[in-house]
Order: structure tokens, then sequence, then C-alpha cells
């Protein structure tokens, strides 16, 4: 009888403890379930390398300072503080054989400039390349518009909002080639007023 009833205990404590295990098996796994609820967005996040530099597959050159050239008008020769002037951003090719160049403006840079300071630039912002293929007789002719507002200042891009605008005197635009800083275009000057 005594033997039975140890029998028993041994039995309910091996019992109680199975119980035990699996509910902190399962407290476990319901733990588990929920930091992955919360945390659903960072487990399974794709993550992605920098987009390396493209090879160059083309037989077609750069084109260099001898190939293009740059010109540049106003529309107007003046405008109000705060508003907006549109410049013609002509870029010549006057190569001997076939040549890319970048017509963005991140490549083809509007530059405005009072006394020795820049106040713009056009390249400050990144821009999607416009790889121009240019030949014999091309011509790439871009409207740019200015809204004067100065840039110059800043070392990396911001919102266009929060530049400030630039007060009323005498300005100087040109444009140059970010890949070959000697070609440029003829000044051309203008007033704010």
């Amino acid at each position: 009888m005594y033997r039975r009833r140890r029998i028993v205990a041994l039995l309910i404590v091996l019992v109680g403890l199975a119980l035990i295990g699996t509910c902190v098996y399962s407290l476990g796994r319901g733990i588990g379930a929920i930091n992955t609820l919360i945390h659903h967005d960072d487990i399974y996040a794709i993550s992605r390398d920098a987009v390396p530099t493209p090879k160059k597959v083309s037989s077609v050159k750069d084109c260099t300072a001898k190939d293009v050239s740059l010109e540049l008008s106003s529309k107007s020769q003046s405008v109000g503080v705060g508003g907006s002037l549109d410049f013609t951003a002509t870029i010549v090719y006057e190569g001997s054989s076939s040549c890319l160049v970048d017509g963005s403006d991140a490549g083809r840079v509007l530059t405005i400039t009072s006394g020795n300071d820049t106040i713009y630039r056009s390249d400050l912002c990144a821009a999607d390349s416009r790889m121009l293929l240019m030949a014999k007789g091309d011509k790439d002719t871009q409207t740019l518009t200015w809204n004067t507002d100065a840039n110059g200042s800043l070392a990396e891009c911001t919102d266009e909002d929060t530049w400030a605008r630039v007060n009323a005197g005498t300005y100087v635009a040109q444009l140059s080639l970010k890949d070959h800083p000697k070609v440029t275009s003829d000044k051309v000057v203008f007033t704010v007023e």
C-alpha cells in the first residue's frame, strides 16, 4: 500500500512537471510570436546595397572641351525681388566624331554670382542624368528658371522653399560643364529690382 502511494505521488509530480514544462514552452512561443508581430517590418525588410556605378559598355567617347560649346541668354535683363527669370541654355556640338555629354542641371551648371560671391548653382541638388549623344549639327536647348533664390552658401541640398531670396542688385549668370569647367558660356548680366 505504501508503495502504491509513492507511485501515485510520483506520477502526480511527473504530470505536474510536464504541465509546468508545457506552460513555459507555450508562453515562450507566444512571446516569440508577439515579438515577430511587433518587429515584422524589421525582420522582413529588404536590404539594398548602393547602386554600383554603371560600367561603360559603349564605344562612344565622352565629349571634351573641344567638342562642345555653351550659349546662355536671358528672357529679360531685369527681374523683381521674389520673381523668376528664364534663361535659355544651349549646348552646341562642334566636334568631328559623335560624343556623349550630360545635359542635366547637374551636368550643365547654371551659376549666378554677384561680385566674387556665388549666389546660386543649379547642381547643388542631385538631378537625373540626361546623357545626350551629340553629332554634327546638333544643338540641345533647354529653358532654366531661376526663382531669385540663393543656395550658394549651402553645403547640401535642402528644400528650395527654405532658400533665402536675393536682394536687389546686379548679378551675372554663366553656364559651365561640370566635367569640363573650362567650357563656359558668355556671361549674362542682369538686375534684380
